[in-house]
């Protein structure tokens, strides 16, 4: 029997991040399914350095389809909780189903992933106050101010049923805590 896992993303999610996720899970027989605002193929984005930035840029990347809405995801068909970084958690934290949603997991005691600028979304659903957290640098203060911990030095940090990663660099570390917390 085929284990799930529900992907948050949306447009501007980052493209590395959620094709990544999405083929990595599949590769290990999870049913990964991304769940957006609409169903339909989502504008991902690539964020990246280039020397004389001060900050990343951002670029078009490759699209995925959605598999089903915020309104159709039921927590009660998956193991675990993934979101995604990018842009989209800027919009998404504002969302009150995706709110509901992570706060269902964690309520239901299911595993939490986030990873860069998905632990947005955890810290407006209140999730991270006294944890320990990463996520892309430039997360730290609002993450401070909800309460949690940011660390710095490590890629990958888990916490109880929360597992946050710093970037789409973090792949390796962040995934190998993720596989280990689902067996």
């Amino acid at each position: 029997m085929s284990r799930h896992i529900l992907i948050i993303t949306g447009d501007a999610g980052e493209s590395f991040e959620c094709l990544y996720a999405k083929q990595r899970f599949q590769e290990a027989g999870w049913v990964a399914d991304i769940a957006a605002p609409s169903r339909r193929r989502l504008h991902l984005v690539i964020h990246d350095f280039e020397p004389g930035w001060d900050t990343y840029i951002e670029k078009p990347g490759y699209g995925a389809e959605s598999d089903l809405t915020f309104d159709e995801a039921d927590p009660a068909g998956y193991e675990a909780i993934l979101v995604l970084g990018g842009r989209a958690p800027e919009y998404l934290r504002h969302d009150p189903r995706v709110i509901g949603l992570v706060r269902a997991f964690d309520a239901a005691g299911k595993w939490v992933f986030a990873i860069c600028h998905g632990v947005q979304v955890l810290a407006a659903a209140g999730l991270i106050a006294d944890k320990r957290v990463t996520a892309y640098v430039n997360c730290r203060w609002e993450l401070e101010a909800a309460g949690a911990t940011y660390v710095a030095t490590e890629q990958a940090v888990r916490d109880g049923r929360l597992v946050t990663g710093q970037t789409w660099e973090s792949h390796p570390e962040f995934y190998r805590e993720v596989f280990a917390c689902l067996g």
